[in-house]
C-alpha cells in the first residue's frame, strides 16, 4: 500500500514526464513558422511604412510619425485584452493554437490594404492610413503574436527544450526578417516598374499567401500540452498574476525600452542608405546581411548553458551597442558600414531572442507566488504590448527628431537633416541598449531561484492531480 508521501512523488514524476517532453522536428519546424510568418509581414510594415508614407503615399514625416505613435499606443492596449481572450480560450485545439487558423487570412488582408494607396486627401488620408495600420500591425498582428508566445509554456515544462523551442522559433523569424529585408524593395521595382504604389501592393499579396500557408502548417503541427487552467480566467485574476511578479515586470520594462531601438534601428536604416550613403537600393542589402543574426541566434541555447539567461541577453546588448558604435567611425565606406552592422546585428539578434524564453519563466513565477497561471495575458503583455509600445516611440520619436532637423522626403537633405539621420541610426539604439542593460541586471536573482520555483510547482501539480484523482 503506498503512502500519501509515495503517491505524491509518484505523481509528481507524473507530470514532469507529461510536461517536459522532447519536442519532435516537425512542432519545432512549426513553431519557427509562426514567428517566420510574422516577421514576413511584420517587419515589411515596421521596415517600411513610415517611409511609404512619407515618399509614396504623401504624408508629412511629423504626421506619419504621429500616425504610428497613436496607433501604437492603441495597439499596446489591445495586447492585454488579447491576453486575456488567450486565457478565456477552450477548445478541442488548445488555448493558443487555433488563432494561427483564425487570424492567418485576416492579417494578410490587412497588411495589403496598409500598402495601398487610395486616391485620398488630407484628413481621409490620414485616416485611412491609421485604421489600416492599426488593423494590421496591431490588433490582428497582436492577436497572432500573443498566442505565439503565450504557447510556449504550453508545449514543454522542460527548459531546455523551451529554450530550443524558442531559438527554432527566433531562426525562422529572422529568416522572415531576411526575406522581406532583402527582397522587399527589389520585388516592388520589379512588379512596380518605376510605380511603387502598384509594386507594394504586389509585395504585400504574395507575402500575404506565404504567410498564411506557414500559419496554417504551424496550427496543424503544434500541440499544447502543459495548461493547468482547465477554466478561464476573469481579468482581475490576470490582473492579480502580476502582483509581486517582480520579474515579469523587469522583463515588461527592458522589453518596452529594447524595441524603441529594435524599430528605429529598422526604420531609419532605408533613409540613412539613401539620404547619407546615396544609394536606396543598398536598403536591400544592408537589412539583408541581417540573416546572420540566425547564426547568433542558433548559439543561444550553448551560451546560456555556459553562462545564463540573463548574462546572455547583455552579451548581446554588448555586442549589439559596440556594432552600432563602429558605424559612427567608419564613414562612408559602404563596406565597412556593412561590417558594423553585421556586429550590430549579432548582438541585437540574441538581445531580442531572450526575453521571449524568459517570459515562459515568468508565468511559472506568477503561479508560484500567486497560485494564477495566466500564460496569455503576461506574455501577451510581455510581448506584444512591449513590441507596439516601443515600436511606436521607435518610429515617433526618430521622426520628431528628422522633422525638427528640417527633413524634407524626396529632397537634397541639409547638414542638420543628414546629422540627424545619423544620430537616430547609429546613437539612439547605443544609448538605449546601455539603459536596457542596466535595467537587467536585477533579474539575475530571480534567475537563480527558478529551480526552486519549478520543484515547486510540480509538487504543488502533483498534490492536486493527486486529490483530483481521489475525489
Amino acid at each position: 500500500m503506498e503512502s500519501s508521501d509515495q503517491k505524491a512523488a509518484a505523481a509528481v514524476s507524473n507530470i514532469s514526464s507529461h510536461g517536459a517532453v522532447k519536442l519532435p522536428l516537425s512542432e519545432k519546424l512549426g513553431y519557427s513558422f509562426t514567428d517566420m510568418a510574422g516577421n514576413l509581414l511584420y517587419v515589411t510594415i515596421t521596415s517600411y511604412i513610415l517611409y511609404f508614407y512619407t515618399d509614396v503615399f504623401q504624408i508629412s514625416v511629423a504626421g506619419a510619425g504621429l500616425i504610428l505613435l497613436v496607433a501604437r499606443v492603441v495597439d499596446a492596449i489591445s495586447a492585454p485584452v488579447w491576453g486575456s481572450i488567450v486565457d478565456h480560450t477552450h477548445t478541442k485545439w488548445g488555448q493558443s493554437r487555433p488563432f494561427f487558423l483564425w487570424l492567418a487570412i485576416p492579417f494578410a488582408i490587412a497588411t495589403f490594404l496598409a500598402f495601398t494607396a487610395p486616391n485620398l486627401h488630407g484628413t481621409s488620408k490620414l485616416i485611412y492610413a491609421g485604421v489600416t495600420y492599426i488593423l494590421a500591425a496591431g490588433i490582428i498582428y497582436t492577436g497572432i503574436q500573443t498566442p505565439i508566445t503565450a504557447i510556449l509554456p504550453s508545449l514543454t515544462s522542460d527548459p531546455t527544450e523551451r529554450i530550443s523551442a524558442n531559438t527554432w522559433r527566433m531562426a525562422g523569424g529572422s529568416i522572415g526578417a531576411f526575406i522581406t529585408s532583402s527582397f522587399a524593395l527589389p520585388l516592388v521595382a520589379f512588379f512596380g516598374k518605376g510605380n511603387d504604389k502598384v509594386g507594394f501592393m504586389w509585395v504585400t499579396a504574395i507575402f500575404g499567401v506565404i504567410g498564411v500557408l506557414m500559419l496554417f502548417f504551424a496550427f496543424s503541427h503544434l500541440k499544447e500540452r502543459t495548461v493547468a487552467v482547465t477554466k478561464s480566467l476573469p481579468f482581475k485574476d490576470s490582473l492579480k498574476a502580476t502582483v509581486g511578479n517582480k520579474p515579469w515586470f523587469i522583463l515588461v520594462i527592458s522589453f518596452v525600452i529594447y524595441w524603441i531601438a529594435q524599430s528605429d534601428r529598422n526604420g531609419i536604416a532605408v533613409y540613412y542608405a539613401k539620404y547619407n550613403l546615396g544609394n536606396e537600393q543598398l536598403t536591400s542589402i544592408f537589412n539583408g546581411v541581417g540573416i546572420l543574426g540566425l547564426f547568433a541566434t542558433i548559439c543561444i541555447p550553448l551560451i546560456v548553458k555556459v553562462t545564463n539567461k540573463t548574462t546572455t541577453m547583455l552579451i548581446g546588448l554588448a555586442v549589439g551597442a559596440f556594432g552600432q558604435m563602429m558605424v559612427a567611425f567608419v564613414g562612408n565606406n559602404f563596406a565597412l558600414v556593412i561590417t558594423a552592422w553585421i556586429i550590430g546585428t549579432l548582438g541585437a539578434s540574441v538581445a531580442c531572442a531572450m526575453p521571449f524564453a524568459m517570459l515562459a519563466d515568468t508565468v511559472d513565477f506568477g503561479e508560484w507566488k500567486t497560485g494564477i497561471r495566466a500564460s496569455g495575458f503576461l506574455t501577451a503583455v510581455g510581448s506584444a504590448f512591449c513590441i507596439q509600445l516601443g515600436s511606436g516611440f521607435g518610429s515617433f520619436i526618430p521622426s520628431k527628431i528628422m522633422a525638427a532637423a528640417g527633413f524634407v522626403a524626396n529632397k537634397s537633405q541639409s547638414a542638420a537633416s543628414l546629422a540627424s539621420i545619423h544620430f537616430c541610426f547609429v546613437w539612439l539604439p547605443v544609448i538605449i541598449y546601455a539603459i536596457v542593460a542596466a535595467i537587467m541586471l536585477l533579474y539575475f536573482k530571480y534567475e537563480r531561484n527558478e529551480p526552486v520555483v519549478k520543484a515547486d510547482l510540480d509538487k504543488r501539480h502533483a498534490l492536486a492531480e493527486q486529490a483530483a484523482q481521489e475525489n
